[in-house]
């Protein structure tokens, strides 16, 4: 169903049939009773379009104190709470910072790294708190079919403290979360992790790993039942507040060039984004691509999207990914290369299918 067509009511009730469901009970059984509830449909309507997303919503009441519950006591804490949670959804945007997604993108950044003979420069656009510029940082678990590899990036030891990369005195390295995906197909799994020499990110309101309430927010984002990717989640913020990465707040297409111009020349310079495109027009898209163009003629960046087709509904009904089987992306992402498919991701990084 072209995006356009679709209403509010049947926004939460896609949510609930396609994205919840496997994941929480708790938002899959929560979206599908709002979806058949008119009246509450009708104040979500007084938003903004980008503004009335389920997992805003949801986020926004469970940052509130909602708890896990059966509709009725979320629908009356919703009606007790309405005005907060409004102010909430108004103020805050769907920031997930999914460190788990790295692991969908690791076998990428490290084949681009030893085919450039060098280490690696990061943009992350769309990058909320910064999280997932440390895909060295982190420990990985890949499940081939027939075995486990563990990848150890050093979770002890010392590290050199800074921001943006710059060094400082030596501090102990917390423990890194370990992140698991399942694969299929022929994965290019690397046997270690590429090196990252400078790492930064844009976002339109970048989330700091310091502040208590923004790390409250991302924690608001995780979904009620996946009390594992919390904990991942407090693991990844501990190892990005030992070296805070160099956020810019503003739209990806005003500070992406100005940004690169800042990584070391001498490092491969990689830009990537995953669930970010669905919240740009189709016009800041096209924009988008001309300057992902002019950075790889100008500059050899390398560019890897991680988007799905349903990450948010456009009210335009453009679409986010190229045309491929939708029963294949059917509540996942396509993974690609300088605008070439090469893997289907699940959207918190829990599966990687090489194409």
């Amino acid at each position: 169903m072209p995006a356009a067509a679709l209403g509010t009511a049947e926004w939460y009730r896609h949510f609930g049939t396609v994205d919840a469901p496997g994941s929480s009970p708790c938002y899959a059984g929560w979206s599908l009773h709002i979806a058949d509830d008119p009246e509450l449909i009708a104040r979500i309507d007084r938003w903004p379009y980008n503004k009335r997303q389920p997992l805003l919503m949801l986020a926004a009441a469970r940052f509130l104190g909602a708890k896990v519950s059966p509709y009725p006591e979320f629908r009356a804490f919703l009606d007790d709470h309405w005005a907060e949670v409004s102010r909430t959804v108004m103020s805050r945007a769907t920031q997930t910072n999914e460190v788990g997604r790295c692991a969908a993108l690791l076998p990428s950044l490290a084949a681009i790294a030893a085919a450039e003979g060098r280490p690696l420069a990061l943009i992350e656009v769309g990058a909320s708190a910064g999280l997932a510029l440390f895909p060295d940082r982190y420990s990985y678990e890949f499940d081939d079919g027939a075995s486990v590899t563990r990848l150890d990036p050093g979770a002890s030891g010392e590290l050199q403290a800074g921001s943006g990369g710059r060094p400082g005195p030596p501090v102990h390295r917390p423990e890194p979360p370990v992140l698991r995906c399942r694969t299929a197909g022929p994965v290019p799994l690397p046997d270690s992790l590429p090196s990252v020499v400078w790492r930064a990110g844009i976002d339109l309101n970048p989330l700091d790993v310091l502040n208590p309430d923004d790390v409250a927010w991302l924690e608001a984002l995780i979904w009620p039942e996946q009390e594992f990717r919390r904990e991942r989640l407090r693991r990844a913020i501990a190892v990005a507040r030992q070296e805070p990465p160099l956020l810019v707040a503003g739209d990806l297409n005003e500070q992406l060039l100005s940004l690169a111009g800042q990584a070391p020349p001498d490092a491969a310079l990689v830009v990537f984004h995953s669930a970010v495109m669905g919240y740009v027009s189709a016009d800041g898209r096209a924009r988008f691509r001309a300057i992902m163009q002019s950075l790889a003629r100008d500059r050899g960046c390398h560019w890897l999207s991680n988007e799905g087709e349903t990450v948010i509904i456009q009210e335009d009904g453009s679409v986010v990914v190229p045309e491929m089987d939708p029963a294949r992306l059917r509540g996942n992402f396509l993974l690609l290369h300088n605008g070439q498919p090469v893997a289907i991701t699940g959207p918190h990084g829990q599966s990687l299918d090489w194409l």
